[in-house]
């Protein structure tokens, strides 16, 4: 499924993996039967290859891992979560374009540098 780039985040390592990062955090909360999700896939890897030096890019499986979603309020899928510093600042609904993506991490990484 993923290109090498994009990392799979589950219940047990969100914490370590996503919120204590140091660097941004892109998830992507998707499910196997979600047709949008499924669209949206190869975007997210593109995008993993794009910001592999600046963002970390993964994707976490709702029906596998309801904690995490039940947390972050995620209630449709995809939901794409930017996650700076520990925190969300930013969330996509849907499936979004590339360019809405990339939109989205460059506000954000050019928002405290």
């Amino acid at each position: 499924m993923a290109g090498g780039k994009v990392v799979t985040f589950s219940d047990d390592e969100f914490q370590a993996s996503v919120i204590e990062n140091g660097k941004p955090v892109l998830v992507d909360f998707w499910a196997e039967w979600c047709q949008p999700c499924k669209m949206l896939a190869p975007t997210v890897e593109e995008v993993a290859g794009e910001y592999q030096d600046t963002v970390v890019v993964g994707k976490l499986n709702v029906d596998d891992n309801p904690a995490t979603a039940t947390q972050y309020g995620i209630r449709g899928i995809p939901t794409l979560l930017f996650f700076k510093d520990g925190k969300v600042v930013q969330q996509l609904v849907g499936v979004k374009s590339k360019a809405e993506i990339k939109k989205t991490i460059e506000e954000n990484l050019l928002a405290s540098s």
